[in-house]
């Protein structure tokens, strides 16, 4: 570990003394790192942060005192803001409703991650002129509310649609349009039963939806088996139904041409590997801490 990185993990060891971390404060990953993981920053502190360029860092640390947060939210930098839409409580009262009103439509995006928001904002994130506040809001609501999901299953941007369909359950009447519209044909696919005329489909999208079907009939998963794109025939060399020896034959013929096509192939498959996480460094004494701090001139 080179001694940036060994200083930015110092500066989030626990129950390391304020002495150090104010020594800390002064290189620049190193306050970062304190910045958003300590849970201990004095007030002195943290005014240190911001005096010294670190403020957005600071303020998606969750342990920073409401106070502080709540001053966040009106800082005139829009990615500060966002930083803190995320997941700020509503304290003070009424802190999330003033950021729902935020006027640039990214903090509103980062709002509509927040895990704190009550049923009210949610609606009215759901009704926001931006698209991409919609979107955000979408991966995330789960027990949404009929008329909302209704709402945006018919929204009039494409991408909203299709995130629709994919996330919800569509009402019963609402599914021969989504079905017809390309936007949302794929998503929909998981909604209905599957045919041979939508294993046929030209929309490549469509037919490794239908490949990927949980009742997908044996028939149509031999035909697919052969299908023209690659990323259908991973999707049935993933189902668990497929016979080994057609998995074999399908995965042998995948061919990829990167590999990265390849680790996306194998990660639909769910055989893909990933390196071993790099092991947590031991936290330092006080003497080895001041020694690593010596060295880096601090």
């Amino acid at each position: 570990m080179d001694m940036d990185a060994e200083l930015s993990a110092l500066a989030a060891q626990e129950d390391l003394p304020a002495d150090l971390v104010w020594r800390l404060l002064r290189h620049p990953g190193a306050r970062r790192s304190a910045a958003l993981l300590r849970r201990d920053l004095t007030a002195e502190q943290i005014e240190e942060i911001i005096a010294l360029g670190s403020v957005r860092t600071l303020a998606a640390n969750s342990s920073v005192p409401s106070p502080v947060r709540a001053r966040f939210a009106k800082h005139p930098e829009p990615n500060v803001r966002c930083a803190v839409a995320a997941s700020v409580r509503d304290e003070p009262p009424g802190l999330l409703a003033t950021l729902a009103d935020d006027p640039d439509p990214s903090v509103r995006s980062f709002l509509a991650m927040n895990d704190q928001l009550p049923p009210d904002l949610l609606a009215r994130l759901a009704t926001d002129p931006e698209p991409s506040v919609r979107s955000s809001l979408i991966p995330r609501w789960r027990d949404v509310p009929g008329s909302v999901r209704r709402m945006l299953l018919t929204d009039t941007d494409p991408g909203i649609r299709r995130s629709s369909a994919r996330a919800f359950r569509p009402p019963a009447d609402l599914l021969p349009g989504l079905l017809a519209d390309p936007a949302t044909r794929a998503a929909a696919v998981a909604h209905t039963v599957p045919t041979a005329e939508l294993a046929a489909d030209p929309d490549s999208d469509v037919r490794e939806a239908v490949a990927a079907h949980p009742d997908l009939p044996a028939v149509l998963r031999d035909l697919l088996a052969d299908d023209p794109d690659v990323y259908v025939r991973n999707a049935i060399a993933a189902r668990a139904d497929t016979p080994p020896a057609l998995r074999e034959r399908i995965v042998a013929a995948l061919e990829p041409d990167s590999p990265i096509a390849e680790w996306v192939l194998s990660y639909g498959r769910g055989t893909h590997t990933c390196p071993p996480a790099a092991p947590e460094p031991p936290p330092l004494t006080r003497q080895q801490a001041e020694a690593l701090l010596t060295r880096a001139g601090l």
